[in-house]
C-alpha cells in the first residue's frame, strides 16, 4: 500500500520577499541535533528573521526558530542556535564572493524534506528601503483593484 503524500515543506519565509529583493537561491542540507528532525517533522518552525553568514569557509545559519520537541526526554538543544549548512565548496565559495563584493545577506526561503532529508533554501538578497516597501505594496494594491474591476466588468455589474 502507498504512503499518502505529505507536503514536505515545513515553513516558509514569505516576510523575505518583503523585506529583501531576493537573487540566485540554492539548496543546502541543514546540519540538526537530537529532536530537531521530530519537531521539524511536526511542522514547528519559523525561518523568519533568520539569516546566515560565512565563517571560515563554512556556512551558518542563524536566527531559525526550531522549538523543542514536547515529547523528548532530556536531549533538548536550544531553539535558536546556530546551525551548520550543508553545501558545496565551490558555492560557498561564489556565495561569499558575492556577499563581500555587494553586500548581500544570506536569507533562508524555506525549509523542507526532500528525500527524507532537511533542506533549506537560501538566496542572496539586498534589503529594501522602507519606501520600497510602501511601493511594492501600493503596486499590489493597484493590481488587485485592476483585477477586480474586470472581474466585475465581464460579470456584468457596472459597479
Amino acid at each position: 500500500m502507498k504512503k499518502p503524500q505529505i507536503d514536505p515543506v515545513v515553513a516558509r519565509n514569505k516576510k523575505a520577499a518583503h523585506d529583501y529583493q531576493l537573487g540566485e537561491s540554492w539548496e543546502a542540507g541543514i546540519v540538526l541535533q537530537g529532536m530537531e528532525v521530530k519537531a521539524l517533522r511536526a511542522g514547528r518552525a519559523s525561518p523568519v528573521g533568520g539569516f546566515a553568514m560565512v565563517e571560515n569557509r563554512e556556512i551558518w545559519l542563524h536566527g531559525v526558530h526550531i522549538p523543542q520537541y514536547s515529547q523528548a526526554r532530556w536531549f533538548n538543544d536550544g531553539s535558536r542556535r546556530k546551525r551548520k549548512l550543508l553545501l558545496h565548496r565551490a558555492q560557498i565559495d561564489k556565495i561569499e564572493r558575492k556577499v563581500n563584493e555587494s553586500g548581500l545577506t544570506i536569507v533562508p526561503l524555506t525549509l523542507y524534506f526532500k528525500d527524507g532529508r532537511a533542506k533549506v533554501e537560501i538566496a542572496l538578497g539586498r534589503g529594501k528601503k522602507t519606501w520600497d516597501k510602501r511601493h511594492a505594496l501600493a503596486e499590489r494594491e493597484a493590481t488587485r483593484e485592476v483585477e477586480r474591476a474586470v472581474s466585475r466588468r465581464l460579470k456584468g455589474r457596472p459597479d
